[in-house]
């Protein structure tokens, strides 16, 4: 037996490429809180590891009768009080050479026996490493809860709860090990941050206030103590509704029908509120649940437990951005800060009447703490808690260790960067994932956009055959019709080009006189020289970027910035290397005198333990030795490659933390001597780092490059200081950075932009 408890048997060879990671809960169909998170979390374990790595279900049914028509990833189900089928399905689990981990989504309803201990004699026949998770963690346990829980816990490699008070409980009154338990917290749903006004009035509820509470229907809801505190509110504020989404509980219909239901519906008459209270009986899909909660100003979590370890009603409200008021359950005392919304008393009326009425009062308080609800619980989307799954996992499942951190990447989405496109150009910034239109547009966001576009029509160019593949490359044709024409638009007669356009569309001439816009020059002439290499553009969209190209190229651009000197090196390499000439320009003599430039700053800045360029730090820094190591690979030059390898390791050196990409943030940089800066850490920092190493990979075919790569890019999947995700998966838009304690959840065009262009580096 392991350290852990967890009994240990030596692999055997898989006979399929498969591995699976097989779930013991409830899934849907059945209507149960535990089938619906087991359902979200599957789904999000999926978008991480698939397909190498599979989610499997074996399904947990309660009544003879009552069959469920599941889903192919069902592979197995088990009655729950047949002892047989649970040593049935363990022993068919333990011969599935696929099966790496089981992972057991624990509450005592859902399995046989006293406080469910049907499920031990399963758990000591398993001969595969075990995780169980408990949803539900009571304290003061009789002899026998006691006797159960530990018989649960003892023969697993792991346990996980969803909050802090769960572990201290486990800890201090089941005895169990601390580091046996981890703490990942209940998932949400990602969903942009929208006030209530759009929802509602699809919903036809037009200009009132609603207030909600859903979930399935049971005694333990206290929904009567909220209707019978409505009155009040209701002479104060006569334009509100209180609505009550959700089906009585399966169990609670088989046992009584609708009595709860009635006898709440016989109190909404009783008391006159029959203008302000709703039912829907209806037990509802997730993209309708999030649609009610859209439409929400203020959520109600009522319940009578105060042990309720957890609650995922109370979450996906949290997490969708509305104030809530709840009574002082566990879950909620853990999560619902004054800053967030109000905990009352339970089974008080007056307390709901004096919370609803100091809300609806005050509707900027209202707002206020909604959006601190949304921001606060970003951590909790069910990709950040699959990432903490996923770890776990592969610290118990040593054959999944190595696909584990090498997770699957996200589809190419151009959702977002089309969003903040117009028929002029990309705008600069968003106020979360809305365009800010009023920021006006920059040649810096437009190249690179340009850049996105043209690699990714590259790569739909290998599928030309498909129809679907055609029609897709015509849209971005249009996309880089419009960032050609801004970069043409912002071109000046002294061969340089304007950076910043305002939202009239025409040039900003206060903020254009600034220095340090040498950086967005030398992006332009990078994107054209793409584009005007690109085999597979048509001839008139590389004519247009050639002839913009070739009249700066005639007028020279002297260049002094470090970065710009490095971009118009990579832009010169892809022109070489690409045989696109200029006539009248010596591209290979232009070449080396900026390559030259560089190294003249190594070796006037560069010391044995500072292999650095500047005496800093600061952005894109990953440009500078990549532009050198594309020099040595069109020129042969060996000083190019020498130098470009030191920096690049010395930037390697100051990138990484123990595997974990860690770039230099913004808050004052890295001077030399002086104190290292880790935050605010930008998306641009770490695409630059991306392309440095891929070069680096190119040019050297040293393996440790790729995999730092890698590394690099699964800083935006959720590898960075905050193990958060950076990228979203939902808009196809990147968040703006990794602050110190919070991701800053605007989505502005540079941090998509970069990246779309690190993962287009793949």
């Amino acid at each position: 037996m392991s350290k852990t408890g967890q009994k240990q048997t030596a692999p055997r060879t898989r006979k399929t490429g498969e591995l699976w990671i097989v779930y013991i809960s409830t899934f849907p169909p059945r209507k149960c809180g535990i089938a619906t998170f087991t359902e979200d979390l599957t789904h999000a374990m999926d978008d991480v590891l698939a397909p190498p790595i599979k989610s499997k279900i074996v399904a947990m049914n309660r009544d003879e009768v009552v069959r469920h028509h599941y889903p192919r990833r069902v592979i197995y189900q088990i009655n729950q009080e047949h002892d047989h089928e649970y040593i049935e399905v363990a022993e068919r689990l333990n011969r599935k050479d696929e099966v790496q981990l089981i992972n057991i989504q624990h509450e005592f309803g859902i399995f046989g026996g006293e406080w469910g201990e049907k499920l031990i004699p399963f758990l000591k026949a398993l001969r595969k490493p075990t995780i169980l998770t408990f949803h539900t963690v009571l304290p003061t346990p009789s002899e026998k809860l006691l006797s159960v829980v530990r018989g649960l816990a003892e023969p697993v490699a792991g346990v996980t709860v969803m909050t802090q008070r769960s572990k201290a409980i486990l800890q201090t009154e089941y005895g169990i090990a601390p580091e046996k338990i981890t703490v990942i917290p209940h998932g949400i749903h990602s969903a942009p941050y929208t006030t209530s006004k759009q929802a509602k009035r699809t919903l036809g509820f037009g200009n009132k206030t609603v207030l909600s509470t859903f979930g399935l229907l049971g005694r333990g809801k206290g929904l009567e103590y909220v209707i019978e505190a409505l009155p009040e509110v209701a002479k104060r504020f006569p334009d509100f509704v209180y609505v009550i989404f959700g089906a009585t509980h399966p169990s609670i219909l088989k046992e009584e029908g609708e009595t709860y239901r009635n006898s709440l519906i016989q109190r909404v008459y009783d008391l006159g509120l029959s203008d302000h209270v709703k039912f829907y009986n209806k037990y509802f899909p997730l993209d309708e649940l999030l649609r009610n909660l859209r439409a929400t100003d203020i959520y109600i979590s009522p319940s009578l437990d105060p042990n309720q370890a957890t609650s995922g009603t109370l979450s996906y409200a949290l997490g969708m951005g509305r104030p809530v008021i709840s009574t002082a359950f566990a879950q909620a005392k853990e999560d619902v800060t004054e800053e967030m919304g109000i905990l009352v008393d339970f089974r008080n009326p007056q307390a709901y009447t004096d919370a609803i009425c100091r809300l609806l009062e005050d509707e900027e308080w209202q707002q206020s703490l909604g959006k601190n609800a949304y921001f606060r619980t970003r951590n909790r989307t069910w990709l950040n808690v699959a990432i903490q799954y996923s770890r776990l996992f592969a610290s118990h499942a040593p054959n999944t260790a190595g696909i584990i951190e090498q997770r699957s990447f996200p589809k190419i989405k151009l959702d977002h960067l089309m969003r903040l496109t117009d028929d002029f150009g990309i705008v600069q910034f968003a106020k979360l994932t809305e365009p800010d239109f009023g920021s006006g547009y920059t040649l810096d966001d437009n190249a690179r956009a340009l850049m996105v576009i043209t690699r990714y029509h590259e790569q739909l160019d290998e599928s030309k055959r498909s129809g679907s593949a055609t029609q897709g490359k015509r849209k971005l044709q249009s996309l880089i019709h419009i960032y050609l024409d801004f970069i043409s638009c912002v071109s000046r007669a002294d061969g340089c080009f304007d950076n910043y356009v305002k939202p009239d569309r025409t040039p900003n001439q206060k903020l254009n006189k600034m220095p340090g816009l040498e950086d967005s020059n030398g992006r332009a002439l990078y994107a054209l020289a793409l584009v005007a290499t690109s085999n597979s553009l048509p001839r008139t969209i590389r004519d247009k970027a050639s002839h913009i190209l070739r009249e700066k190229l005639i007028k020279g651009c002297a260049f002094a910035s470090p970065r710009a000197v490095a971009v118009y090196v990579k832009a010169l390499c892809v022109l070489l290397e690409g045989k696109a000439g200029i006539e009248g320009v010596d591209l290979e003599r232009i070449l080396r005198e900026n390559c030259d430039k560089l190294v003249s700053l190594y070796r006037r800045n560069g010391s044995p333990e500072w292999q650095w360029f500047e005496g800093y730090l600061t952005y894109s820094n990953g440009v500078l030795p990549e532009a050198l190591l594309m020099g040595y690979r069109v020129t042969g030059k060996d000083e190019y490659s020498t130098i470009g390898k030191a920096t690049l390791d010395f930037l390697v050196s100051e990138s990484f933390r123990e595997g974990v990409c860690m770039p230099v943030g913004q808050e004052g940089w890295y001077p030399k001597g002086g104190k290292r800066n880790h935050f605010d850490q930008q998306p641009e920092e770490v695409c630059a780092l991306v392309y440095a190493l891929g070069t680096g990979y190119q040019v050297t075919k040293d393996e440790n490059y790729l995999r730092l790569m890698h590394r690099a890019f699964y800083w935006f999947l959720g590898d960075n200081s905050l193990n958060q995700v950076v990228y979203d998966r939902t808009t196809g838009g990147c968040y703006d950075g990794v602050e110190k304690k919070t991701i800053n959840l605007n989505q502005g065009a540079e941090s998509t932009i970069s990246y779309l262009l690190a993962r287009l580096a793949f």
